[in-house]
């Protein structure tokens, strides 16, 4: 077989079943394409060993009969997961060096499932951004182009080098985290599948904080099929984790069977904002009428508290992120400033700090540290708690109305120029999250699934938000829009 690298999970799990491949040849295939795409900046640290001999004890599984959905099949791990014994960064200066004693849950169950780690991915720092322009690494590189046009487009953010590596087809799938969108955004943006579960469905044990009641891990993939397979090993009730869901995981591969008749989809109103490209208002329409084609019941609704969400996701998220990334101080591990003669430990504090943190990621720590203060903790941090309240209740409301999903788009266009965007209008760069925000406020799952091509030939994709720990339902959904869009596109080959 050739081109073992552009096969899907799926496919890859099959080919190794009826012996066709072995985990060595994917995973050799995949290593090459890896070093031959160094100019996507999507793979930070190379794993090669770990790799390789992950894959020989998978091909003895494969062998033995004992082989889970997972085994054998090369995957890239994003950088805010742990990782015993190889550099786990969060992309940042202040991590540099930091290699754990210890396994990340999401990671450790699939090398359990005998899935083989190629290596960590690009990332934005502390997962703090949209584009992945805050990485001490440098900039991940999206493999699409507009039309005939040789500027580098962002992959999206936090997770671009995970979407930049499935898209082309450096792994087979990838790890992400999603706290304000950011593995829908980038799957969007690079023409792959990303799922949210819901908040609870995974450990967050291991995985470098940003805004912990957010924060929540997740599978990038090249289908929806893949996506369900994945979930399945990443899901599951973790004694370590006070917020894992003690919930039995089921199947959901075995819940992809496309069929939605009777279905209720909604279509909320207030997601139709001013000023939104046309070409992303005609997806929405044709993703709708797609749905409904396939026997759903398309329904129009209401998210009334919608508009809050972006500023009340900008106050509780960075609140959350200073006080996780206070112990980011030069005393216990990572990088500490080199001091001068007769400094002390707020002088270690404050160099250590200035010189590890990049300005993302200082903005936020400073946003949420002055939400928390004394003088403005009910101005402004408690008011956000208060609205992200009722962005829930809204959802309940539908939902309990007999709503079964909601259909969204996933981003306000498609993928920008690295550097279009700049660091003097950081509210631009925000405005990217709006339609993905409300669903970690509110702890939903949500999909990105790529649904079309802009007028460029770029990727777009539409998002689909399903009821608490109804994965499989939503999934299957996802299944049958994935199939009647019928998207096939890949990025044109330059790198």
């Amino acid at each position: 077989m050739s081109d073992l690298n552009k096969l899907s999970l799926a496919e890859a799990r099959d080919a190794l079943r009826n012996g066709d491949v072995t985990s060595f040849e994917l995973t050799e295939a995949c290593l090459k394409a890896i070093d031959a795409a160094d100019v996507l900046n999507a793979f930070v640290h190379k794993t090669p060993e770990i790799a390789l001999e992950r894959a020989k004890v998978a091909d003895e599984r494969i062998k033995a009969g004992d082989a889970p959905a997972m085994c054998g099949l090369p995957i890239g791990i994003k950088d805010l997961f742990c990782t015993k014994g190889v550099p786990s960064q969060a992309a940042s200066k202040i991590l540099d060096g930091f290699k754990p004693e210890y396994e990340s849950t999401v990671s450790q169950q699939l090398a359990d499932a005998g899935a083989v780690m190629l290596g960590k991915l690009n990332m934005d720092e502390f997962a703090m951004g949209s584009s992945n322009e805050t990485s001490v690494y440098g900039n991940a590189v999206n493999p699409w182009r507009r039309g005939n046009d040789d500027a580098q487009l962002t992959p999206g953010g936090s997770s671009g080098g995970s979407a930049a590596a499935v898209a082309a087809d450096l792994c087979l799938a990838a790890t992400g985290t999603d706290t304000g969108g950011s593995i829908r955004q980038p799957a969007a943006f690079t023409g792959i599948t990303g799922i949210k579960p819901t908040y609870g469905r995974c450990s967050r044990w291991g995985i470098v904080a940003f805004a912990s009641s957010l924060d929540q891990a997740g599978p990038m993939t090249k289908n929806v099929r893949d996506a369900a397979i994945m979930l399945e090993a990443m899901c599951g009730h973790d004694p370590k984790d006070s917020t894992s869901a003690e919930l039995a995981v089921p199947n959901f591969e075995a819940m992809l069977t496309g069929d939605i008749k009777g279905k209720k989809i909604g279509i909320p109103k207030e997601y139709r904002m001013d000023g939104m490209p046309a070409e992303i208002e005609k997806l929405w329409a044709d993703g709708a009428e797609m749905l409904k084609a396939a026997g759903a019941e398309i329904v129009d609704i209401s998210l009334p508290h919608t508009k809050y969400a972006l500023p009340a996701y900008y106050v509780i998220a960075p609140a959350e992120a200073s006080s996780n990334l206070a112990r980011y101080d030069g005393v216990r591990y990572g990088r500490r400033a080199q001091l001068a003669q007769g400094d002390g430990i707020t002088e270690m504090y404050e160099k250590t700090r200035a010189e590890g943190f990049g300005h993302e990621v200082q903005r936020r720590v400073m946003v949420g540290t002055y939400v928390l203060s004394a003088g403005f903790y009910d101005a402004y941090y408690n008011r956000a708690r208060k609205v992200r309240t009722l962005i829930k209740k809204d959802f309940e409301d539908v939902f309990a109305a007999g709503v079964d999903a909601i259909l969204t788009p996933a981003t306000p266009s498609a993928a920008f120029g690295l550097g279009e965007m700049t660091e003097a209008d950081p509210v631009q760069m925000y405005l990217n999250d709006v339609f993905t925000v409300t669903v970690n406020l509110a702890g939903l799952p949500g999909i990105s699934v790529p649904a079309g091509l802009d007028g460029q030939g770029l990727p777009l994709g539409l998002q689909l938000i399903g009821r608490p720990w109804e994965e499989g339902d939503l999934l299957n959904t996802a299944y049958a829009l994935e199939n009647a869009a019928g998207f096939v596109a890949k990025p044109g080959k330059w790198w």
